[in-house]
């Protein structure tokens, strides 16, 4: 996991004390002793409960860094050559990679070095093992499948993939190899640390060897779980593949902080199943109500499911990935399981929630509104009470009508002027036909472009209420059948001579007639496509039963 070694502070972590253990005492002193004494002796007595990492840069004073952002100044006089001298005498040599370590330890020494390859800076980090880090998603990988975790740096993704490791190999009892690219799983020296517990350990040479440690794992030690850390290139992602596809159950992590990052990344998207190009043909694109070319999944994902680590204390599940990435590329709306994990280690809370919504922490954590909103993400925003909070691009429209129209159904929504900015686009029929650049730009980008019959406040009050039911809930198809339920009711019911749906593809219009036929009321399909919808009338002599009516079915 490259950057994210270290957890949240202890005392919110699973199972971490505020107070250091013996042995985390002994091995925080471990790396005290190869700082020179000036910086050792203002940490030890500033204490040692939160501490994060210490930095000697050339020419600066030397500083400790602690959880919640907090940084003292450890001496006001600067770092010289001699004090970076000091320091990497007393560690052992520093890979290809920068990155040194503390025999049977987790700290880990990271090197900064200047033109001529000579080292100015050290950043010390400390490294702590965390019992209980991953009781959020221990039933993911109890029952077998490979899971991938995501989380920005210093998240905790390298602690909660340890303590993954040795929860498997001790108390699930299954054979556990961790290829530990660069000592941070298993620490430093040729003794795993005791945090992996009975799990073995492949160290790999250099960082571009990844891969073939990988499949030399499987072939060679007959390993039923693979722990594999920063996944980052075709061949690493090749190389999971192969080892899910011979049965071996991978543990591992990637860059990125959400799953919207990995499918955008055309070298890891393939451990979700892999994203390209469909060109489609003229039959089923309109039987799909969609552009002739549609993104697809290409193949089975490496991982079965996918875990976005938001906090230390806090996850978002995806537990079927295949099916959450073909919701998305399909437009649907998708959820992710939040679990919140107490300072007891025990899950406080498991809750869906639609896909970019942040999580809110249990009601006890102060401003947990606020900071759901900050983890929000920027495409996906969660509907305002009065209506969608989206900002909307009016193309070809009148901008004080549309503005007259969000007053009048209350909604949440802003007008902006460029496409970059936009979260929807609200156009007339003619110029949707010709794919104007703007109209072009947001269909690539993926962003909705809501087509009006005339440039008229009620057609934009429609659209409005047709956007807030798309930030709800309801998938396209569920929302189109409960459209013709209450269109049937109001013709049934309430009196109203016929009722027109909205336009929808060839296979919701039929499921609209044969939910009409079972009512009891006619229904019948007028314009063309893509404007082609459904009528709701009352039903006449004669009528109430299924014929052929072009491409739809009419009651």
């Amino acid at each position: 996991m490259g950057n994210g070694d270290i957890p949240e502070p202890a005392a919110a972590a699973p199972g971490a004390p505020e107070a250091l253990g013996e042995e985390e005492r002994a091995e925080l002193e471990l790396m005290l002793t190869r700082l020179p004494e000036r910086v050792a002796t203002p940490v030890r007595a500033h204490g040692a409960a939160g501490l994060l990492e210490v930095v000697l840069d050339l020419g600066r004073p030397p500083t400790a860094r602690y959880r919640g952002g907090s940084e003292i100044t450890l001496s006001e006089r600067d770092v010289s050559e001699q004090d970076i001298d000091h320091g990497v005498a007393q560690i052992s040599e520093f890979g290809e990679d920068n990155r040194a370590g503390i025999p049977r330890t987790l700290h880990r020494i990271s090197a900064i070095r200047n033109r001529r390859g000579r080292i100015v800076g050290l950043t010390c980090r400390v490294g702590r093992s965390v019992g209980g880090a991953a009781v959020a998603i221990r039933d993911l990988f109890e029952a077998g499948g490979s899971v991938l975790l995501l989380g920005p740096p210093g998240v905790g993704k390298t602690t909660m993939l340890r303590e993954a490791a040795r929860v498997l190999a001790d108390e699930l009892h299954r054979r556990v190899v961790i290829v530990d690219t660069s000592n941070e799983i298993g620490g430093d020296g040729d003794v795993p640390h005791r945090g992996v517990g009975r799990a073995r350990r492949m160290q790999v040479p250099r960082p571009e060897l990844q891969h073939q440690v990988m499949i030399e794992a499987v072939e060679n030690h007959m390993p039923e779980v693979i722990v594999i850390d920063e996944i980052g290139t075709a061949l690493e992602a090749l190389a999971a593949r192969t080892i899910a596809e011979r049965g071996v159950q991978l543990i591992g992590t990637a860059h990125g902080n959400m799953l919207e990052n990995l499918m955008q990344n055309p070298t890891l998207s393939d451990l979700i199943g892999g994203i390209e190009s469909v060109t489609l043909s003229d039959e089923e694109a309109r039987r799909r109500g969609t552009q002739k070319t549609v993104l697809e999944r290409r193949t089975r994902p490496t991982f079965e499911s996918l875990v976005e680590i938001q906090a230390f204390d806090r996850v978002a599940v995806h537990a079927d990935i295949a099916s959450t990435v073909d919701a998305l590329l399909r437009g649907f709306s998708a959820e992710a399981e939040l679990r919140a994990i107490g300072a007891d280690g025990q899950l406080l809370a498991v809750e869906r929630v639609p896909l970019g919504i942040g999580a809110e922490e249990p009601e006890a954590e102060p401003r947990a509104a606020e900071r759901g909103a900050e983890r929000a993400r920027p495409r996906r925003l969660e509907p305002a009470p009065g209506g969608p909070d989206r900002r909307i691009m009016p193309f070809g429209i009148s901008r004080g009508r549309l503005t007259e129209a969000i007053a009048a159904t209350r909604s949440g929504a802003s007008i902006v002027d460029s496409i970059q900015d936009a979260d929807a686009v609200m156009t007339l029929r003619p110029h949707y036909r010709r794919r104007a650049g703007p109209l072009r730009e947001a269909e690539q980008r993926g962003i909705p472009v809501y087509v009006l019959r005339a440039n008229t406040v009620n057609q934009m009050e429609q659209s409005l209420l047709t956007m807030r039911g798309a930030a709800g809930e309801l998938d396209p198809t569920t929302a189109a059948l409960r459209e013709a339920e209450e269109a049937i009711a109001a013709v049934a019911f309430a009196g109203a001579a016929e009722v027109e749906l909205a336009p929808q593809s060839a296979y919701i219009r039929r499921l609209q007639h044969e939910l009409a036929s079972r009512h009891g009321v006619e229904s019948s399909s007028r314009g063309r496509e893509p404007f082609r919808r459904v009528t709701v009338s009352a039903t006449h002599p004669g009528h109430g039963r299924l014929e052929p009516w072009g491409d739809d079915v009419r009651a």
